[in-house]
């Protein structure tokens, strides 16, 4: 039997219902593989109604999504009414986007799903109502511990063909950085990402590039000694691991062509270090990979787009590469490994 993926719909009031719509109206030209979303059937089939969208919708379970594919989109009902309106978040809307993550992942680990792959959420929406995690990847962690009573250091990356970052500090102030950055964090970062880039993407022995902190990797630090202290030193216990590593590197001259082809991925010390190289090369197509889960998930690498939300003017392009990627790892995994800190 095909294990079809599982879809989460985001923030209901963002583009993630009407790309999902657009991607299963794709579903034959992009080659994707049969997936479900866990969602309101009737808020999925208003919304198509709205964009125009000849879409039938088969509310199922997810072992029947996989047979009605061809000819509808497979709904999982959450049992919740959705009644957000695009552009505007109401009640419904952080219960409806905290709720498919949850049977998501609950599809995943019982079997029924061969991946999570998610819509894009509002996190501020998620905080007014009580939400704790910074985002998808932290909270994806927490139902990885409620199901094997470990909890993961999931790791965050951003992957093309052109290019895979990972920022070792994620959804953080700049200034916070120089607190949490850390030797063993690295290590720890650079272990998971090696590991999963085996396991997962199948490459024997990856090359890990790592970007220094400070302007030229600190310059013999004379531009500050966070790039000696704290880089040099994870750099060398990735070493003694045997892996192949590389750093630390000065950030702005690792992301061309040239600087690209000699690593799987660079390993990032902050946020924007690593999403904007990867926004500027591959803006629609770039995912959104967790790394160090017991489950495969991925993402779309872009917002909700409130302001085009409900017009027809959003693409699925980074979604549809999303589900053809999970689609690649889930095929691809060996059993996840429990990971030590």
């Amino acid at each position: 039997m095909t294990r079809p993926l599982a879809l989460t719909i985001g923030e209901p009031a963002g583009i993630g219902p009407d790309i999902t719509l657009t991607a299963w109206c794709e579903r034959r030209r992009s080659g994707l593989p049969p997936f479900y979303v866990v969602a309101d059937p009737g808020f999925v089939a208003a919304r198509a109604e709205r964009l125009g969208l000849r879409v039938p919708i088969a509310a199922v379970e997810p072992q029947e999504a996989a047979d009605a594919f061809a000819t509808a989109l497979p709904v999982v009902s959450l049992g919740i009414d959705t009644s957000a309106a695009p552009a505007r978040p109401d009640g419904s809307s952080a219960a409806t986007a905290i709720g498919s993550i949850r049977r998501a992942v609950a599809d995943v680990v019982a079997g029924h799903a061969a991946a999570v792959v998610t819509n894009p959420i509002a996190k501020a929406v998620l905080y007014q109502a009580g939400f704790t995690q910074p985002g998808h990847t932290e909270y994806l962690a927490d139902l990885a511990a409620e199901t094997t009573g470990h909890r993961p250091h999931p790791v965050m990356m951003l992957w093309a063909s052109e290019l895979a970052v990972v920022p070792v500090t994620i959804h953080m102030p700049l200034r916070q950085v120089f607190a949490e950055l850390t030797t063993p964090l690295i290590v720890e970062t650079g272990r998971i990402v090696a590991r999963d880039l085996t396991r997962r993407f199948g490459i024997a022995r990856p090359r890990l590039a790592l970007a220094g902190l400070n302007p030229h990797a600190g310059e013999d630090g004379t531009l500050g000694e966070e790039d000696q202290t704290i880089v040099a030193p994870a750099v060398e216990t990735l070493r003694r691991d045997g892996l192949l590593v590389q750093g630390p590197l000065p950030a702005d001259t690792l992301f061309h062509a040239a600087a690209r082809a000699g690593y799987d991925a660079a390993l990032c010390m902050y946020h924007d270090q690593a999403l904007i190289p990867i926004k500027t090369v591959a803006f629609e197509h770039a995912v959104n990979v967790t790394l160090g889960l017991p489950f495969v998930r991925t993402s779309p690498d872009h917002g909700t787009a409130f302001d085009i939300a409900g017009t027809g003017r959003a693409h699925a392009t980074s979604l549809i590469a999303a589900m053809r990627l999970a689609a690649r790892l889930a095929k691809a995994s060996a059993p996840a490994p429990i990971l030590s800190a």
